[in-house]
């Protein structure tokens, strides 16, 4: 029986497989008729091939052509959006509605959009212009990039469709998708519209590539071939950290997006005025999606206090009442039931666990641990074992010196919040642990839950490790996500006719935005 195709060079065809698998549906347990292969790293070298040869074409192509194919291929997605939904939703049993077709698809079509019209701009490239030295510089593309997409999000952060994707592109570069093996078929029908927005807008064949799977050795290998102008990952730490040691070595950039826990403090006085209504918040937030978020608040940090205690029942008593949802895979379930059991032998309690529901989805129980701070201190890197999925760790300390020492041990983060007071009675407190709180976290929220990432320019998702592999980059967010796809390009001297034209003395043709002599214009530059 022949597996699906590769998308290698504009072309479909079949791979150079080592092997074979299929998609898992997590709400049945069964597989998926269809088979996908494992490609050699022939199929790789095809691919790098065809990017490379794309990628000195992109180099030089203005930016309204790029734009030109991520607008339509994100029209291209929306007129598939029915097919796309149910794909979606039989490989990773996440909701039709709203999460699929309501809230993750939209998504991905404004960021694919917000995308273009960066690209259209140039302001990105950050155009520097000092006319006395006659030195100027901008970004440019880097060359091929690698894109791993995560299990969680099949649209908005997958290999042909997501935020890296999107990024990438705009900054000028072909792509090299690797799909997440939960959801090959969705990620084949993605790519089936970029094909047909790549023809459409005639961009080059190797603009857009797909492989479904390899196998480590050659992964490793892809991320660190001398091709390879830059990666990005979305997955566990131990893989991610292993592509980065590959990459590292060969001295190819990679973009990690690797583990979170993103800690809410909630402080005594926030739960005098609101108590209810932030136990509703944090367990809708930490079930949401059965906790498969990379913004799951995992760690709930309290002052012990009676309010602290009413709070703990009412969160484990919705725990255990709520419905348990569906994980996204076994090793998602065998995870998270290892994670917890870790952290019980570290000393936390089991105080609420729910039934698991059906055996043949895959399932774990709505679980909520509690520990002291004291037991937190005594063992912080296993107390801070992340917990992907419906189940989180709540830390109380003897007052707010405790929890301050608390936070100090704390991994990096792409999140963090505390809840005070409106009041302002917990100000004081605030200021002893916002310090501390904000060094360890790429985003830091007051009185919100940080489930939801908003695709703004303002926008930080990202943070210090291992939350990702470089605390001064974002996945989230246009146009600084674009930047970390490109190569800072400087040139001395050059005769203005050779000179990229964002670097001219002429007005750019868009409104593109350039420092010229420490103030920034939209003008023409001034002889002198």
């Amino acid at each position: 029986m022949n597996t699906q195709p590769i998308l290698i060079a504009g072309q479909w065809r079949q791979a150079d497989a080592r092997d074979s698998f299929h998609a898992v549906n997590p709400a049945t347990g069964q597989p998926l008729p269809d088979r996908y292969p494992v490609s050699s790293y022939a199929d790789c070298d095809a691919a790098l091939t065809a990017a490379t040869a794309a990628a000195a074409y992109l180099r030089s192509m203005p930016g309204d052509r790029i734009a030109d194919f991520l607008e339509k291929y994100a029209e291209r997605i929306e007129r598939r959006s029915a097919e796309l939904v149910e794909t979606a939703q039989l490989e990773t049993a996440l909701p039709r509605a709203p999460r699929l077709a309501e809230v993750e698809l939209p998504r991905t079509t404004n960021q694919m959009r917000q995308a273009a019209a960066a690209a259209r701009d140039g302001s990105w490239r950050l155009p520097t212009i000092d006319t006395r030295a006659n030195l100027r510089s901008c970004l440019a593309p880097l060359g091929p990039v690698c894109v791993f997409g995560p299990n969680n999000f099949p649209f908005a952060f997958g290999s042909v469709s997501g935020g890296d994707f999107a990024a990438a592109i705009a900054a000028g570069n072909p792509v090299i998708a690797k799909a997440n093996t939960s959801h090959p078929a969705t990620t084949r029908l993605l790519a089936e519209e970029a094909l047909a927005a790549q023809q459409q807008t005639d961009m080059p064949p190797g603009t857009v590539q797909l492989l479904y799977r390899l196998d480590h050795a050659d992964g490793l290998r892809l991320v660190g071939d001398r091709r390879v102008g830059a990666s990005g990952y979305t997955g566990s730490r131990s893989a991610g950290l292993a592509l980065k040691a590959a990459a590292d070595a060969a001295g190819r950039p990679i973009y990690l997006e690797l583990s979170s826990i993103n800690p809410v403090v909630i402080l005594p006085g926030a739960l005098r005025e609101r108590l209810e209504a932030i136990a509703e918040e944090f367990v809708g937030s930490g079930l949401l999606g059965t906790g498969q978020f990379c913004t799951s608040p995992g760690l709930l940090i309290l002052i012990q206090d009676p309010a602290s205690d009413t709070l703990l029942r009412l969160i484990g008593q919705k725990y255990g009442q709520a419905s348990v949802g569906t994980l996204l895979s076994a090793g998602v379930a065998q995870s998270l039931g290892a994670g917890v059991a870790a952290l019980v032998r570290a000393g936390a309690r089991l105080a609420a666990s729910s039934t698991t529901g059906p055996s043949d989805r895959f399932c774990h129980p709505n679980t909520l641990l509690v520990a002291t701070a004291r037991q937190f201190l005594l063992d912080p890197e296993t107390m801070q074992t992340e917990l992907f999925g419906n189940a989180a760790l709540a830390v109380v300390a003897d007052d707010v010196a405790q929890a301050v020492q608390v936070i100090g041990h704390l991994e990096g983060n792409l999140t963090g919040c505390i809840y005070s007071a409106a009041s302002g009675a917990d100000d004081p407190d605030y200021d002893r642990l916002a310090p501390g709180l904000r060094a360890r976290v790429g985003r830091l929220l007051n009185d919100k839950m940080p489930t939801g990432v908003a695709v703004s320019p303002a926008m930080n998702h990202g943070g210090p490790y291992p939350a990702t592999g470089h605390p001064g980059f974002t996945a989230v967010g246009i146009p600084a996500a674009i930047r970390r796809f490109a190569a800072l390009h400087c040139y001395d001297q050059v005769r203005p006719h050779r000179l990229p034209e964002c670097l001219r003395d002429g007005a750019p043709q868009t409104d593109m935005w350039r420092l010229v002599d420490g103030r920034w214009t939209q003008g023409d530059i001034a002889a002198r």
